[in-house]
């Protein structure tokens, strides 16, 4: 009579287990990496609108604080809400603000990008459950 094949009880059970631990790691991982990346996403679909600000505000022929359509961008997106903030006569304080949408660590936050005095753009990221986490940060951006 031949011996009977597979597998027992106890090393599926086992097999199981491993599965659960790795998936109990990775999980959490797996959520980190969405959550960043919908920032960085949300970073993206902003900055477009930098470069049509500034053109905007150089070649001085315009007169009323611009929408996010006038710059490029759409006032909302799958990722986020898009407001924009300031004057076209001015030469700071502008902003392009991105609410984000989607994963729940990161809904609700802001991304906003701000033009200081000498024309730089920095990029500032606050709120949602993110609770200045810098691992979630894009490069160039700050809490």
């Amino acid at each position: 009579m031949k011996g009977q094949k597979g597998f027992t009880l106890i090393e599926l059970m086992i097999v199981v287990a491993i599965i659960g631990i790795l998936a109990a790691i990775a999980l959490p991982a797996y959520q980190d990496y969405v959550a960043k990346s919908q920032i960085a996403a949300g970073l993206a679909e902003i900055s477009g609108g930098v470069v049509a600000y500034e053109e905007g505000i150089q070649s001085g022929n315009r007169t009323v604080s611009p929408s996010a359509s006038e710059i490029g961008l759409s006032s909302s997106t799958t990722r986020c809400d898009i407001k924009v903030g300031g004057s076209w006569t001015t030469t700071n304080g502008q902003t392009i603000v991105c609410t984000l949408k989607g994963n729940p660590t990161v809904t609700g936050a802001t991304i906003t990008l701000t033009r200081g005095t000498s024309g730089r753009w920095p990029c500032k990221v606050s709120g949602g459950q993110l609770s200045s986490n810098t691992k979630y940060l894009p490069s160039g951006c700050t809490y």
